[in-house]
């Protein structure tokens, strides 16, 4: 596709893909790329559109719509999540098959992104009908998927007995034994230790990292979380469990605020399989309060678009890491950059699924499986590197840790794909 004009970029300005496809225009012309580079990276090489009929429970037949995108194999096969989701944008899941290869290219993996879900209610569907769901995907997608083409792994909505369904499907599919087709299984079917909270260990890490940096202790700071779901509660477990003080947690429902700490055992307790759990008390506040309440650490572990220009300015944290994909706009970035608040982009801070679901690629692979203790610390050496080398590089450049981690995570499949003799 061309480059947009103002007025289009105007227009879709909140668009994720639009959005992302700004930032790479801007850093590949920093690195010395040309145009035509920018052309390859801004769209994905393929883009998958599948319609997957379901026997429901009721006997009706129900078709759902599923993507798979597969963004750039200049490095090596692609991998990414799948998602359950009835809001399931095309561009959206483009955007965030980009954002896997940059993840790939600041951990330095040998992958390029993928992306990959399926328009659904999933909180509305029995168990039968999400497996019939989950395996019919599976044979919709099956000739461009792979252990050495697309790997899949789970994501929003999507748990380690979907992919154990999407893993025995493929195996009866291409008549093969191949664990290494899919990530995040459980542990029976060649699954990885830690890859159920990798996400929210490589987000702690880095964060941890981050506060250092700019000078608060982790034990007793306060710290928001948005979103109590499968990343934003471990996060808030991990940090409670180091001596933060979690002040403030939300799910889709309401937010909870309490500046003299909450319960989190408890509310994690609580909260059903979705990371629900303010429904459950009178008092709670919206989450657009929450994001302004008082506190040291914000995290945003929720969903896209969150901290904009009309609240940035409102916000009273001094550091910001982001979990969830694409929480702060790019203009909202440069309102908290001009108030001296250090923003860790989710490009780095969500690197920690990606590098466990690429440990349990190896394992596969290797057939031979490490321990819990030597995958934190392997993920540890991983993020920790990775994090420094995006610092260093925000700090060499005089730049933002977001264009950093673009900077970082582009670098890489530009150069292999330069050296291919593609552009």
């Amino acid at each position: 596709m061309g480059i947009m004009d103002e007025e289009e970029i105007e227009k879709q300005m909140e668009s994720l893909l639009i959005s992302t496809q700004r930032v790479i225009q801007n850093v590949l012309h920093k690195l010395g790329y040309s145009q035509e580079m920018f052309h390859l990276l801004a769209e994905p090489l393929r883009t998958l559109v599948v319609r997957i009929p379901v026997h429901m429970d009721d006997g009706s037949k129900k078709v759902f719509t599923g993507y798979r995108v597969q963004h750039m194999d200049s490095v090596g096969p692609t991998m990414g999540g799948i998602r359950f989701h009835p809001k399931i944008d095309k561009d959206e899941i483009k955007a965030l098959a980009i954002w896997m290869s940059m993840k790939c290219g600041i951990a330095d993996l040998p992958f390029g992104g993928g992306k990959g879900g399926v328009i659904c209610n999933p909180r509305t569907m029995s168990m039968g009908e999400l497996e019939r769901l989950s395996r019919g995907y599976v044979r919709a997608i099956s000739q461009v998927v792979g252990p050495t083409k697309d790997i899949l792994a789970p994501d929003m909505y999507t748990n380690s007995q979907i992919m154990a369904w999407m893993l025995d499907e493929y195996n009866r599919l291409k008549q093969v034994g191949s664990p290494s087709f899919i990530t995040g299984k459980p542990l029976s079917l060649g699954g990885s230790s830690c890859r159920d909270t990798a996400g929210a260990m490589g987000a702690a890490i880095c964060i941890e990292e981050a506060a250092e940096k700019v000078g608060i202790p982790i034990k007793g700071a306060r710290v928001i979380v948005q979103g109590f779901g499968n990343a934003g509660g471990y996060l808030a477990k991990f940090l409670s469990d180091e001596g933060a003080k979690i002040v403030g947690i939300s799910d889709v429902y309401g937010a909870l605020y309490d500046p003299n700490g909450l319960p989190i055992d408890y509310l994690l307790e609580r909260r059903d399989s979705f990371g629900t759990i303010t429904t459950l008390f009178e008092g709670a506040i919206s989450n657009e309060e929450l994001l302004e309440q008082d506190c040291d650490i914000l995290i945003p572990a929720a969903i896209s678009n969150q901290i904009t220009e009309e609240n940035a300015p409102n916000i009273k944290a001094k550091l910001i890491a982001e979990v969830a994909n694409g929480p702060t706009t790019l203009e909202a970035t440069t309102i908290l950059a001009e108030r001296g608040i250090v923003i860790v982009p989710d490009l780095l801070t969500g690197a920690g699924g990606v590098i466990v679901s690429y440990f349990e690629w190896v394992q596969n692979n290797q057939g031979f499986y490490w321990s819990k203790e030597e995958v934190k610390e392997k993920l540890r050496e991983k993020i920790t590197t990775s994090f420094q080398e995006v610092f260093k590089t925000a700090e060499r450049r005089k730049m933002n840790m977001r264009l950093a981690a673009y900077m970082t995570g582009v670098r890489k499949m530009a150069e292999a794909a330069q050296f291919r003799g593609w552009i």
